[in-house]
């Protein structure tokens, strides 16, 4: 028996040692999410950005022989800009302080542990650290070990944590961009699909059907919404965070998620309202709601439909 095989029978002979190791894994994918999502935002808008510049820079490709010398000009100054890029994404640059540019080592980037042994300030201008940072990691700690143990050591358990680590990405962004991203959506569609020809959740005319029903519903609602009242009420993002749900939870449970999310929008936002800590003219992004009804269903998805449904009958 090798190694990786003698550690993966203890794991499934050993619940709670494979649920701590996901808890600590979890920590660690929560400092890595922090990354996500602060940068991916910004990421997407650069690249749009440099959509639009290669766009106009083939329009002005396009102008009259008259024009030829404006359009070397100004070809060259597009080349030039491409150079002065600077690399941003997920590795690069390396981690470091925003007001000062320290460069934060590998000892301070412990998941809370450095936060803590630091007092939450940087350790060479001493300007206060987001205190969102250790939440965030503590929260995927936390998450991941609820996970570990309701599943137990298998396929299941390997996949309810990627939907957990996304789920969480997903609202940080979302409630600070009102975006969703379809680079992050759109693969955990496709992977919730996929998990149904092995029947890990649901089978796949079950995940199939709540894909499509979970984007239909929402589209529905939002037209209806507008028709209605001639204004958005929820972005495109959002029918596709519902597909994701259903594909990898089936259509049974996209009734429960609808409430459940409707339930938490409606608890949260108007907290935030009372306690000022939003303002009652910017719209709340939907996402962070779905993604907590959606981890809801992926947990306890039967109980809260077998309640649901001797509710409503």
């Amino acid at each position: 028996m090798t190694s990786l095989q003698q550690v993966l029978a203890v794991f499934a002979e050993n619940p709670m040692m494979f649920a701590i190791v996901s808890a600590v894994l979890g920590l660690l994918v929560g400092s890595f999410l922090n990354v996500v999502v602060y940068r991916l935002p910004i990421m997407l808008e650069r690249s749009w950005k440099e959509e639009c510049e290669d766009f106009l820079t083939g329009l002005a490709g396009n102008k009259l022989a008259s024009n030829a010398t404006t359009d070397e000009e100004d070809e060259s100054v597009s080349v030039k800009a491409v150079k002065q890029r600077s690399r941003f994404d997920l590795s690069k640059p390396d981690s470091h302080c925003p007001h000062c540019q320290h460069k934060i080592a590998a000892w301070e980037n412990i998941p809370i542990i450095s936060f803590v042994l630091l007092g939450g300030k940087c350790r060479s201008c001493k300007t206060r650290i987001s205190f969102r940072y250790p939440v965030v990691e503590a929260l995927t700690g936390i998450l991941s070990f609820a996970v570990a143990m309701h599943f137990g050591f298998g396929v299941q358990a390997v996949a309810a944590l990627v939907l957990t680590w996304s789920l969480i990405s997903l609202s940080l962004i979302d409630y600070d961009t009102q975006l969703l991203p379809d680079v992050m959506t759109l693969p955990l569609l496709w992977l919730g699909l996929i998990l149904s020809l092995w029947g890990v959740f649901v089978e796949p005319a079950t995940s199939i059907i709540g894909a499509v029903s979970g984007y239909l519903v929402l589209w529905l609602m939002f037209q209806l919404f507008k028709l209605a009242t001639g204004k958005e009420g929820m972005g495109f993002g959002d029918f596709k965070l519902l597909a994701v749900l259903g594909a990898w939870l089936g259509w049974q449970l996209l009734p429960a998620i609808i409430l459940l999310s409707s339930l938490a929008g409606a608890v949260i936002g108007i907290s935030l309202i009372v306690f000022k800590k939003h303002n009652k003219d910017k719209p709340i992004p939907y996402g962070p709601y779905l993604a907590i009804a959606g981890w809801l269903a992926l947990m306890w998805g039967e109980q809260i439909n077998t309640a649901y449904l001797r509710v409503v009958t």
